[in-house]
């Protein structure tokens, strides 16, 4: 029984030392960046908003063409001395007219939403990837061990918020890639 009531005693001696000697330690140092800002703010996420923008404009555009004929169209069927002056044969070529460009409206709309989630899901990813490298940098040069998105969390300090240190790398990377590229074939690519 002493030899039992010994190993216990001993056995509780070297948890409460460990314990005490990781209680002295830091804990490791938190840091939060904000997603958004890294988008709206980094020269990566300028560059690939404005690549959606350009295919958003594109895609509302041609939807906005097929729109306009279909409404031509409506004001047409809306008006009676119109209407009445059409032979049978040239009322019946107007609404199959219509009814085909009601169904191409649909494919263009159907279209544009698979069009825009898929480049919005690419915006995502791309700026992911570019905040992920920026991270690894930022953490390794101000000894931070781990590097959240702000909207995982409810709260966080102030002082924890390493967005402007994570927008700062992703556009020294840019710029680099940016001097790379111009320096390979001669010409400054488009931002």
């Amino acid at each position: 029984m002493k030899v039992k009531s010994l190993m216990l005693a001993l056995t509780a001696t070297l948890f409460l030392s460990v314990g005490s000697a990781f209680a002295t330690e830091k804990s490791p140092k938190i840091g939060v960046v904000n997603f958004t800002k890294c988008i709206m703010e980094s020269k990566y996420g300028m560059r690939e908003q404005a690549s959606f923008d350009s295919l958003k404009n594109q895609m509302t555009s041609v939807l906005q063409e097929v729109e306009g004929q279909l409404k031509d169209l409506s004001a047409k069927f809306q008006d009676p001395e119109y209407l009445d002056s059409l032979s049978p044969e040239a009322e019946k070529e107007l609404k199959n007219q219509f009814q085909g460009l009601s169904e191409e409206m649909n494919r263009h709309q159907a279209q544009y939403y698979q069009i825009m989630n898929q480049a919005q899901m690419k915006l995502v990813q791309s700026v992911t990837g570019y905040i992920h490298t920026a991270s690894k940098h930022v953490a390794k040069k101000n000894n931070i061990g781990t590097i959240i998105n702000k909207d995982a969390l409810y709260y966080f300090k102030d002082a924890d918020d390493v967005t402007s240190l994570i927008i700062n790398e992703m556009n020294k990377d840019f710029d680099l890639q940016n001097k790379e590229t111009i320096t390979s074939d001669g010409e400054k690519p488009a931002e």
